[in-house]
């Protein structure tokens, strides 16, 4: 089961913006997918309602902290899980809700983010220039800008075209592995990609929210839902 539930804040200004930025004003949903991220989902929330990209949807992963309440609070739009589903189950809820054309998918640790960012993320795609982006960190953090290069369809930072996630097959049952399972169906549908430099962002590590050990095992957890996805997605 889940619920949602909104807040009843107005958005907040972006302030001076350009003729493009104008236009990609309200053109997007903004997803976050958060799981025990009560520390960082209002910074996150508060930069997505300042790009006025549109509604700002976060979708509760069954958290046991304060997350959902947090992010009610920031302005955001709360769908609350009742049980973990994984990131991918997460993200496939959230897109019963999402009416518009595109969608931003953000992650919920970022630190760094600004609406700036997120514009040039989403701009290519409302634009009509390409079906998805990849936002790639730069500058940030050694740990996480080196991971990132290294591997940039992994990053959880993405602009699509709404129709063409919902055909994404295994979305839902993918968990940590839901960026192979969206970059696998991309490459099999020829779909046209752009890679987004963001400059300066960064997010919190597993080893730090989680703690070493506990990090440790919450990160050998993903990486056996990503060889798990990239298997099936082989042999579909």
């Amino acid at each position: 089961m889940s619920s949602v539930e909104s807040s009843a804040g107005k958005p907040a200004t972006a302030g001076q913006q350009s003729g493009e930025q104008q236009s990609t004003r309200g053109s997007c949903t903004v997803l976050v997918p958060a799981y025990n991220e009560a520390e960082t989902i209002s910074s996150v929330v508060h930069t997505a309602r300042r790009s006025e990209l549109g509604d700002v949807l976060v979708v509760d992963d069954g958290s046991t902290d304060d997350t959902a309440e947090r992010a009610r609070a920031a302005g955001a739009t709360v769908l609350s899980l009742s049980r973990n589903r994984g990131k991918g189950g997460a993200v496939a809820a959230g897109l019963t809700l999402v009416e518009t054309d595109v969608v931003l998918l953000i992650d919920a640790d970022l630190v760094g983010i600004t609406p700036q960012h997120l514009y040039k993320l989403a701009a290519p795609v409302t634009q009509g220039e390409v079906e998805m982006t990849r936002g790639v960190f730069s500058g940030g953090r050694w740990s996480t800008t080196a991971a990132q290069k290294l591997t940039p369809q992994l990053t959880g930072q993405r602009a699509v075209r709404t129709q063409l996630l919902r055909e994404v097959s295994g979305l839902a049952r993918s968990r940590y592995g839901i960026e192979v399972a969206i970059t696998e169906h991309a490459r099999e549908a020829g779909w046209r990609i752009a890679d987004v430099p963001l400059e300066g962002v960064s997010q919190v590590m597993k080893e730090e929210k989680q703690g070493v050990l506990a990090g440790l095992f919450a990160r050998l957890r993903m990486y056996g839902d990503i060889v798990r996805t990239l298997v099936r997605s082989r042999k579909e």
